[in-house]
């Protein structure tokens, strides 16, 4: 038996960059430090960053006046941010930059008096502050089947984003289907689905080419993690998210040949050797890593936290 580890995986820039902003405003003020919302969607991250003397929290009014807030990198509305600034709170952006890209894509397309549909899931957090960017005039649609049911006021002023972390292939589906409904539907300049999300589900793909079994690292919670599983699946492979380790079930080992690991990019590494640990030790298999898109984007730090 073999194990096969796809690349890339795991953390994306602006994972480890939400991360870092905690971590040093931890430092800088510490404890506690207000955080609005998972910072990012994994237990181990958020358990972690607790012990630290984080506090997460949904709604503002759970800080105290004048303290920190930081905002998770899913992004917020801007009645979020006015609310922060009225409070008086000291406000650190963990915003990924790939998702203030889609904020003030959907700013300038209001702007230019044009409606938008958003493509994404109801109720997640990055769609939430998306779509709280501008007061009126934004459509939210899930499935092909909503674009059939979506009526607009002006078909000829009319475009389209996405959410960050959705499969590739189903955001496709539901473009094809507004295309074929709003002929004159704008596209945005440059893609939202972000260059990790692509990328792992990518790697995914030609890992579920080679497996006969997929083991996702991610929590359930986690859009891109989710997603990743959802490509093996599509594949017509065998596929399960986990955690971590402990939700190993030895059952779907039996009569495979091949298991493929992966990880959503909001999970840490250190789950990944942990899940590969006791996957040897359920099968004595080999550890193989297969080649991939190599990731150098870095993204910088707010200048408020790094000058304070």
């Amino acid at each position: 038996m073999e194990i096969l580890l796809a690349n890339p995986r795991g953390f994306c820039a602006g994972v480890d960059r939400a991360i870092i902003i905690v971590e040093q405003a931890l430092e800088k003020f510490g404890a506690p430090i207000y955080v609005r919302h998972e910072v990012v969607h994994n237990k181990f991250v958020v358990d972690g960053l607790k012990a630290k003397g984080a506090i997460f929290i949904d709604d503002l009014k759970d800080v105290p006046a004048c303290n920190t807030v930081i905002f998770s990198a899913h992004g917020v509305s801007k009645d979020v941010r006015a609310e922060a600034e009225a409070m008086g709170l000291r406000v650190f952006d963990a915003t990924c930059p790939l998702v203030t890209k889609v904020h003030i894509e959907v700013a300038k397309m209001r702007a230019a008096d044009k409606e938008i549909v958003m493509i994404g899931h109801k109720g997640h957090p990055e769609v939430e502050g998306t779509m709280g960017q501008v007061e009126s005039g934004i459509y939210l649609v899930e499935t092909p089947k909503d674009v059939a049911a979506l009526v607009v006021k002006d078909p000829t002023k009319l475009a389209y984003v996405t959410q960050t972390t959705l499969s590739v292939d189903d955001a496709a589906d539901i473009v094809a289907a507004l295309k074929q409904k709003f002929p004159e539907i704008s596209a945005p300049k440059s893609d939202s689905i972000c260059y990790a999300t692509q990328n792992r589900q990518d790697a995914v793909k030609v890992l579920a080419s080679d497996c006969d079994l997929v083991i996702v690292v991610g929590s359930p919670n986690s859009s891109n993690s989710n997603r990743l599983r959802e490509v093996a699946q599509n594949q017509g492979i065998d596929s399960y998210m986990v955690d971590n380790a402990s939700f190993l079930d030895a059952s779907w080992l039996i009569g495979k040949k091949r298991i493929g690991v992966s990880a959503g990019a909001s999970a840490p590494e250190v789950l990944v050797k942990e899940v590969v640990a006791k996957l040897q030790m359920l099968t004595e298999a080999e550890v193989q890593e297969l080649e991939g898109v190599v990731e150098n984007v870095v993204f910088q730090l707010p200048k408020n936290l790094t000058q304070a």
